[in-house]
């Protein structure tokens, strides 16, 4: 008998000696931000876009939007992209106007240029994977992602998408619709309707296109701001549709790349 009781006593004494397992906090958004650095990108372009979204979390209007959820607080990371990825910024909690600043002087202290190719469908997946890996439990998931132009590489977008909104996680889209550098040679001139129908999705999802760099901060301003604060959408942002249109081409930026390719491979 005494044996029994000194085995239970022994065996309660190891359960309470087991590390609790840490618990997943709740915000009140969990944001991926997915940023394009593929070679059709300058340096001057990188540079902007890095600027852009540091000066869009120091303003007053993306700490109001913080302020103004359930929770007052977001989970936030910062990826650049292009066939392969890179996180910049893992997540961070974000709840007062110092974690906005810390996060914003991270991406103005580093900056290494890439040159690679465009994979906006394993981007969305490496998002998606990092939303489901996180600390973090959003009452929303969000995935916004920026690019120059269409995929090339890797899985079709349209299943990655589809991927992405099975796990309940909404994409937004920030298309740069602007010429420079070797943006000419895979510049769609549609490329926010090629957004709006192969990459985008989800209940409230949006795409806000870039005509000019100098308009880029304002638009990631705006962009913040709607998805923190799940405000309603504007008439002038274009909303995405749920599904795609059987009109577009969503393998336009693969058809681009092998058409490049011939070009280049001829005498």
């Amino acid at each position: 008998m005494l044996r029994n009781i000194f085995l239970t006593l022994a065996a309660s004494a190891s359960l309470s000696a087991e590390p609790a397992k840490s618990k997943v906090l709740e915000v009140d958004l969990e944001l991926a931000l997915l940023v394009d650095v593929s070679r059709s990108m300058t340096e001057r372009e990188l540079e902007i876009q890095r600027q852009g979204y540091a000066s869009a979390l120091l303003s007053d209007d993306v700490f109001a939007a913080v302020q103004s959820g359930l929770l007052q607080r977001v989970a936030l990371t910062y990826v650049e992209w292009a066939g392969t990825q890179e996180v910049i910024v893992g997540w961070r909690l974000l709840e007062t106007r110092a974690d906005l600043e810390e996060f914003a002087s991270v991406l103005t202290t580093r900056f290494d240029p890439a040159l690679r190719r465009t994979s906006i469908s394993e981007a969305l997946i490496f998002g998606a994977a990092m939303i489901e890996k996180n600390e973090f439990e959003g009452l929303r998931k969000v995935i916004d992602v920026s690019g120059d132009g269409p995929n090339n590489q890797g899985r079709p977008v349209l299943q990655a998408r589809e991927t992405v909104l099975s796990k309940s996680i909404i994409i937004n889209g920030l298309p740069l619709m602007t010429r420079e550098g070797l943006g000419s040679q895979w510049h769609l001139d549609d490329l926010d309707v090629y957004y709006e129908n192969c990459v985008t999705g989800g209940p409230g999802s949006f795409v806000i296109p870039v005509l000019n760099w100098q308009d880029f901060a304002e638009a990631v301003r705006r962009k913040l701001v709607l998805e923190i604060a799940s405000t309603p959408l504007p008439e002038r942002i274009l909303s995405a549709q749920y599904t795609s249109s059987t009109a577009y081409d969503c393998l336009i930026g693969e058809k681009i790349w092998e058409r490049n390719q011939q070009i280049w491979s001829e005498p």
